[in-house]
């Protein structure tokens, strides 16, 4: 597949926009996060996934080119080590849909949220 012609990170939605000559996709940072193709999350198998909990507003810091093959992530919670090829970009928009509702059932049968954890005591309300 060839490189996309224009990649545009939007930080307020926290979105990222890959364009190819006829094709436009967006994508959630979420979304890119917890489908990480890093072994971190991927394991070494589909049964060593681990499900990626308290993302929803993960959003990202920089995009890194590797080779002409594909993009490099460096999201704000750290994580940096997904390298992202240009087929599995398109595929996680084309897939978009399924990708998502799998990833909230599989939070749901985890008892898990999207919304990050507040460690107790780090958090106070404005008086």
């Amino acid at each position: 597949m060839n490189p996309p012609s224009e990649i545009t990170y939007h930080k307020v939605a926290h979105t990222l926009e890959v364009a190819w000559q006829k094709d436009r996709i967006t994508l959630p940072a979420e979304l890119l996060r917890v489908y990480s193709p890093s072994a971190e999350v991927r394991g070494h198998s589909a049964e060593e996934r681990k499900l990626q909990t308290g993302k929803k507003n993960v959003g990202i810091k920089q995009l890194e080119a590797v080779g002409n093959y594909a993009i490099r992530i460096v999201f704000d919670d750290g994580h940096d080590t997904g390298i992202y090829s240009w087929e599995m970009l398109n595929d996680l928009g084309i897939k978009q849909d399924d990708y998502w509702q799998e990833y909230l059932a599989d939070l749901k049968q985890a008892n898990a949220s999207r919304l990050p954890n507040i460690p107790v005591g780090q958090w106070t309300p404005k008086s």
